[in-house]
């Protein structure tokens, strides 16, 4: 599984990007957990506000893929993790 997380906004506006195939990290079934959880209804309209940061996800499993947007006043715990470990990769 294959998953791009792009994050914009913030105060100063900057984008970051990360890309993690979780097939190669120790914690793999965490990390796919935290994907499978991944549920736009359950996250929020996804929608910005002022001086917060958006994510916007990517996930490739397979010949599927799927996108969603997070705005960051939705992330609850397990998406935050998720988020900032694809960023920090």
């Amino acid at each position: 599984m294959i998953v791009t997380v792009t994050r914009s906004g913030g105060f100063a506006g900057l984008t970051a990007h990360g890309e993690l195939d979780t097939s190669f990290q120790p914690d793999a079934a965490r990390l796919e957990a935290a994907v499978r959880a991944l549920d736009q209804g359950r996250l929020g309209s996804g929608l910005p506000q002022p001086d917060r940061f958006v994510y916007r996800v990517e996930v490739r499993d397979g010949g599927d893929a799927r996108h969603l947007t997070v705005a960051e006043q939705d992330l609850d715990q397990t998406t935050a993790w998720l988020l900032e470990r694809v960023l920090g990769s």
